[in-house]
């Protein structure tokens, strides 16, 4: 799943969020000195794909993890390890903001605490790689809404003959085949959240320095999330094996992506870093396949490669418009 991570289709970001930046890219070297930039960027490339490798492990970890401690229950101990780790490591203030700020983090709070809750209800019932295949679709609206541009219906209807192709899973025609229809639409669910997510990530990171309204928002989704965590696994959360495998469903999901892609925005223009994300539903099935068997058709595979074609193009015609706006 997404750490409550990154958009594949947006460009603007904040010091505080996995998902976007509005940093520019460096300065062009001059001619004598070209290789060096392309040397320099493969660090960053590599540390935003081990990101997106640990995030959809992470979530396959928490597929084998939900037998336990229930989807609701495994969201909990995710959100609270993972909040837990951010409060100490960030030590946020808590004084000197306003009504509106503390609004804008909790908005964020409740966009997180949803996107993980439906994602992982979506993934407790349908395949991981078509599951976030679906929740693209979320940040892929958000983009072609924004960039109110022409070319943008063509990339989303693009992503609409990939989820009718996801439609056929199974051989079972439309109306999702073999995928439950519940999965599937919990999936697209997470995604609009997803796309909430986006947008007051950025706003938290305008009013919030450095991590610190990650931090707190990270708190608020655990807390929101804890009473629907008790109450589906209740003293399963205590079990010494199953708090180990929650921490380390934490750790992969959104301890080490967001420490790894905050590196990588140091040095990675923004577009770069949007377009790379764009290959989660990819990372996601071979997840899927490796850690939990699920091998896809292909079929899946084909649907899958246009969701990713059509966010792929969102984000470089998005990237289009500001450079001409620029000019």
């Amino acid at each position: 799943m997404p750490a409550p991570s990154s958009s594949p289709t947006t460009t603007t970001s904040s010091p505080s969020s996995t998902s976007t930046t509005s940093t520019a890219g460096p300065a062009p070297a001059p001619a004598a000195s070209a290789p060096a930039p392309a040397r320099n960027r493969f660090g960053p490339v590599a540390l935003v794909v081990s990101a997106g490798v640990s995030v959809q492990f992470g979530a396959a970890l928490a597929v084998t993890l939900m037998p336990r401690a229930g989807a609701a229950g495994v969201v909990t101990l995710r959100l609270a390890a993972a909040a837990l780790v951010l409060l100490v490591v960030c030590r946020p203030k808590l004084r000197g903001y306003t009504r509106s700020d503390w609004g804008t983090v909790v908005a964020f709070g409740l966009a997180m605490a949803g996107m993980n809750g439906l994602f992982y209800q979506a993934i407790d019932r349908i395949p991981l790689g078509p599951a976030v295949t679906l929740e693209v679709l979320g940040p892929l609206a958000l983009s072609v809404i924004v960039s109110r541009r022409l070319v943008n219906l063509l990339w989303a209807g693009l992503a609409l003959a990939g989820v009718v192709l996801l439609s056929g899973h199974g051989g079972g025609g439309f109306g999702f085949g073999s995928l439950d229809p519940a999965g599937a639409a919990f999936a697209v669910g997470a995604g609009a959240m997803w796309a909430a997510y986006i947008v007051f990530s950025a706003r938290t990171g305008r009013r919030f320095p450095q991590a610190d309204g990650l931090a707190l928002a990270m708190a608020v989704a655990a807390v929101i999330s804890l009473p629907l965590g008790v109450a589906q696994a209740g003293s399963a959360l205590l079990v010494p094996s199953t708090l180990a495998l929650g921490l380390g469903v934490a750790v992969l999901s959104s301890v080490l992506p967001y420490t790894l892609e905050l590196l990588a925005l140091r040095r990675l223009p923004a577009p770069t870093f949007a377009i790379l994300m764009s290959l989660e539903p990819a990372i996601a099935a071979s997840a899927g396949l490796l850690v939990l068997g699920q091998a896809m058709s292909v079929l899946d595979g084909v649907a899958i490669a246009l969701v990713i074609a059509a966010s792929m193009g969102a984000v470089r015609s998005q990237i289009g418009k500001k450079a001409r706006a620029a000019l």
